[in-house]
């Protein structure tokens, strides 16, 4: 699977749906514009009918190389109430982004979000250079969960054909982003209790904590930072190309290489195309199982949905439930 269900033991982080982050994407549009998607929420709106009101859904920038937030985008949601809720956005930089809070510049303020099935199409908002959406959309992921739970015995069933997520959305100038056009990008999904705010979820490449993290490590993981990953990571997953694709230990370094640090590399002045950044057609599940499996077991035979927009958000509308 992607990053669907990345607690431990295939659950969602502390066992609630609406913290648990299913996919990243990164790519460019006509007018040089970048686009950053953000989805939450497997299985919605059975596993949660609206964005959980004392997270923080961040979406990270590293515009030097250094694997450190220079530019974070951070998404808060009121308490649901008669059926509404809004969402508050805010733009950091420095020091600012490093932290897990909401803060720097609000780029937007209290906007409606999309919490059920469209009536008249979705409902976006505007602000300066910036456009944003946030609700309820069809999953563009894709893959026969099936087949590969049962060791590669495709069903040519797509799992995520029939399936909603609630869906962030936020497209820029490019030079919103930097003049450099190489940035990195990962999500976080982060929790307050008790006066403290803890991640209980992050990645930006898909599939990664299902296959290569042991359950005991998988809240240490999402509450990590991508740049400890590789002294962190390398060895133990390593370990697991060994055993699984029949790697020895320097091609599994350099298999890892694209994966490790945990950041979605995309170098803008060049098409978006997984592990360049990623497009919601990209097929990420026969790109990881050719990682795992040192290219003996090319593809799951599943293809991109066909129900994407061509114009923003971008994401499907919401299958009905």
């Amino acid at each position: 699977m992607s990053h669907h269900l990345s607690g431990p033991n295939l659950r969602s982080p502390l066992d609630d749906a609406r913290l648990d982050m299913t996919d990243l994407f990164a790519f460019t549009v006509p007018g040089d514009r970048t686009v950053l998607i953000l989805n939450v929420n497997p299985i919605a709106p059975t596993g949660g009918r609206e964005f959980h009101p004392d997270a923080v859904y961040r979406i990270n920038v590293d515009t030097d190389g250094d694997h450190q937030a220079d530019i974070a985008f951070s998404f808060v949601f009121s308490p649901p109430e008669n059926g509404r809720q809004t969402v508050t956005v805010h733009r950091a930089t420095g020091d600012q982004a490093r932290s897990h809070e909401a803060a720097g510049q609000q780029i937007f303020t209290d906007v409606p979000v999309d919490l059920g099935a469209e009536t008249g199409g979705p409902t976006t908002a505007e602000n300066g250079p910036y456009k944003l959406y946030a609700g309820l959309r069809s999953d563009p992921f894709f893959a026969d969960l099936d087949g590969i739970v049962a060791k590669f015995q495709w069903t040519g069933v797509d799992w995520g054909a029939d399936k909603n997520v609630f869906g962030i959305v936020l497209e820029m100038p490019n030079t919103e982003l930097g003049t450099d056009p190489a940035i990195g990008v990962w999500g976080r999904v982060s929790l307050r209790q008790d006066g403290q705010l803890k991640s209980v979820d992050r990645g930006a490449h898909p599939s990664l904590t299902a296959y290569f993290n042991a359950e005991d490590v998988k809240d240490a993981y999402n509450a990590g930072e991508p740049a400890d990953d590789w002294t962190t990571y390398s060895e133990p997953w390593a370990a697991v190309l060994e055993h699984f694709g029949g790697y020895d230990r320097q091609s599994a370094e350099q298999a890892l290489r694209t994966v490790l640090p945990d950041i979605l590399r995309y170098d803008r002045s060049k098409p978006a195309a997984y592990p360049n950044g990623r497009t919601l057609t990209d097929d990420v599940t026969s790109a990881r199982l050719t990682m795992l499996t040192a290219g003996k077991v090319p593809t799951d035979h599943i293809g991109p949905h066909t129900d994407l927009l061509p114009d923003f958000p971008y994401l499907g509308t919401p299958h009905s439930s």
